[in-house]
């Protein structure tokens, strides 16, 4: 078996051979993670282990602290603030754990907009084609996994910002119940709507880095958990249209295999849910109403370096939304999210495509600003529910596509490890 530190070189190596057209990491941390291999290679050779993430490569998203640096999430404006005086809590935490910490990973400014790209740091390629884009917020965490430079990456996810590069990137994303990883030392962007999750190549490594940040414990994933009688809703409607052929065929395709498992599949119409959110909201997203209240103060003088407009934009139009609009906003979805638990119990996960398109080129997102935001929508369509509605939901590789898509599988809030295990189970069944 290969050492961590044998490991870690050979992905220094790589990344030092791009460092002058490097987009994917915004800082490396050689020596700090040279220590922490060296350390799990020593506890391995001694016969003692800090658990299954000790001596794993792990990147984290531009927008967690790490202690004696400024966080700057992927902004100019961040660049000159103070200092962290300490780790983000799932810092430390993955740092228990005995992870091997390698970066910090280039993502949209200020986590917002689910292109991937970044005006000041560059857009990193999506890990399949560099020509593509490779989804957001995480944008560097999804191509970091997606390409080998780390086993598992640490992004934020507010409205699919963890699922959406998972998806374009062909690799597993999974976003818990929001709170249940705690959010001290992340830079915010909605306080209702925050959560963190990983990315990685299997569910299972998904599960471990989530255990570690989250302090649940690991979910058994090695018994097997028989798809036999378990109900799988498809929301069919609003959700679905719009979408390319080939994800739709991917869709199909895993859908059948599930199916043929054993698996009971029901339509579950969420539609009446999703049209009432949606005028609940029809002023502004509850994310874009509580990023305006973190970014007031610019907002209002006028930022002092270029901020992308298609962040600054958006945040502006909700800075001048009334107060009231936003409080009736947050009251109706509370209501929403009891309404749709309720919907969801009579199914055990929902089945959807992750991203109903698979990734344009950056140059068309660039050049085409009505496409761009059409894309956007719909990049942002599916995975949102999840965190409208307060639910979680993990994205998988859909096998035998060209370009690469997600699907999605949602489950009710706090049933984490019972859909890390179904995740599991259909990964295993996909893979075959």
């Amino acid at each position: 078996m290969q050492s961590a530190r044998d490991r870690l070189e050979a992905v220094l190596s790589r990344l030092a051979v791009r460092a002058d057209d490097e987009s994917v990491f915004v800082k490396l941390y050689p020596e700090a993670a040279r220590a922490a291999a060296d350390a799990a290679d020593a506890r391995r050779k001694a016969g003692v282990t800090l658990g299954p993430l000790d001596g794993t490569i792990v990147s984290i998203k531009d927008l967690f602290d790490v202690a004696g640096e400024p966080t700057t999430a992927g902004s100019l404006m961040l660049k000159t603030t103070a200092p962290a005086t300490c780790d983000a809590a799932i810092v430390s935490r993955l740092r228990q754990a005995g992870a091997v910490i390698i970066g910090k990973t280039n993502m949209t400014e200020f986590a917002f907009t689910a292109i991937g790209d970044n005006q000041h740091y560059g857009t990193p390629g999506n890990a399949a084609d560099a020509s593509l884009i490779p989804g957001g917020s995480s944008s560097g965490a999804g191509v970091s996994v997606g390409e080998g430079t780390c086993d598992i990456a640490i992004g934020s996810d507010t409205g699919g910002s963890v699922r959406i590069p998972a998806s374009l990137n062909g690799v597993v994303g999974f976003k818990p119940t929001a709170r249940r990883v705690p959010l001290t030392g992340t830079y915010p962007l909605s306080a209702t709507l925050d959560s963190i999750g990983p990315l990685a190549l299997s569910v299972a490594a998904c599960a471990v880095a989530d255990a570690a940040m989250s302090g649940d414990e690991l979910p058994p994933l090695h018994l097997q958990l028989p798809l036999a009688g378990l109900r799988v809703g498809i929301p069919r409607g609003l959700l679905f249209e719009d979408t390319e052929s080939e994800v739709t065929a991917g869709f199909d395709r895993s859908l059948a295999r599930i199916e043929q498992a054993g698996a009971r599949l029901v339509d579950l119409s969420i539609d009446d849910l999703l049209a009432d959110l949606r005028a609940a909201t029809r002023r502004g997203s509850i994310a874009a109403m509580e990023g305006a209240e973190i970014h007031a103060d610019w907002l209002a003088t006028g930022a002092s370096v270029p901020v992308d407009p298609w962040v600054s934009g958006p945040l502006s139009r909700a800075a001048a939304i009334p107060t009231p609009v936003y409080i009736r906003a947050v009251r109706r979805r509370a209501a929403l999210c009891i309404a749709m638990d309720e919907r969801l119990a009579w199914v055990d996960v929902l089945a959807l495509p992750t991203t109903p398109v698979t990734a344009p080129t950056i140059v068309s997102m660039a050049e085409n600003a009505e496409l761009r935001e059409r894309t956007e929508g719909l990049l942002l369509r599916n995975t949102q529910v999840a965190n409208q509605f307060d639910l979680c939901a993990i994205s998988l590789p859909m096998p035998g596509m060209t370009l690469k898509a997600g699907l999605m599988l949602v489950a009710r809030n706090g049933h984490d490890r019972h859909l890390l295990r179904i995740a599991a189970e259909v990964e295993r069944l996909l893979g075959r």
